[in-house]
């Protein structure tokens, strides 16, 4: 088996299943042998599938998310995976608390350490592009780097 990485943000119906998906089609693509996963820091949305405009953007791309299930991300989590990927600040200090060493944020791998804003509040559609560019440059730049050669 490959490396393998999971992404986490808040309910994991927005920012990390576009992370996930994003990822399982690049390593496709690359043809690279990898586990990818993503979680949420919070459990108000375990089982259900990701956001409607999470769906609508990622198949805009090319990407299906639609069969994903959130769910809540555990302990052994952190062993089982080579990386733990926050999507923003608030997420790397919750993966802190809850015992992950040594949580990297996603932002680092292509703008300067910024958060992924949480497309989850945003009004409308709008903005979900952004964050779906922003993951997707991350994402590819992050599974490239040194931390998994």
């Amino acid at each position: 088996m490959g490396k393998s990485i999971l992404f986490v943000c808040l309910g994991n119906i927005c920012r990390s299943p576009l992370a996930e998906g994003i990822a399982k089609k690049y390593i496709i693509e690359k043809n690279l042998d990898m586990e990818i996963e993503s979680a949420g820091t919070g459990s108000w949305h375990i089982g259900e599938p990701p956001c409607e405009n999470s769906i609508k953007v990622a198949l805009q791309n090319g990407v299906d998310i639609s069969t994903q299930r959130a769910r809540q991300v555990k302990k052994a989590d952190f062993k089982k995976f080579d990386l733990v990927v926050g999507l923003d600040d608030k997420n790397i200090s919750n993966l802190k608390n809850l015992g992950c060493k040594n949580p990297i944020k996603l932002g680092d791998f292509g703008f300067d350490g910024a958060c992924v804003p949480d497309p989850y509040f945003f009004d409308g559609f709008e903005g979900f592009d952004k964050v779906f560019e922003m993951i997707n440059i991350c994402v590819k730049n992050l599974i490239d780097s040194k931390p998994l050669n």
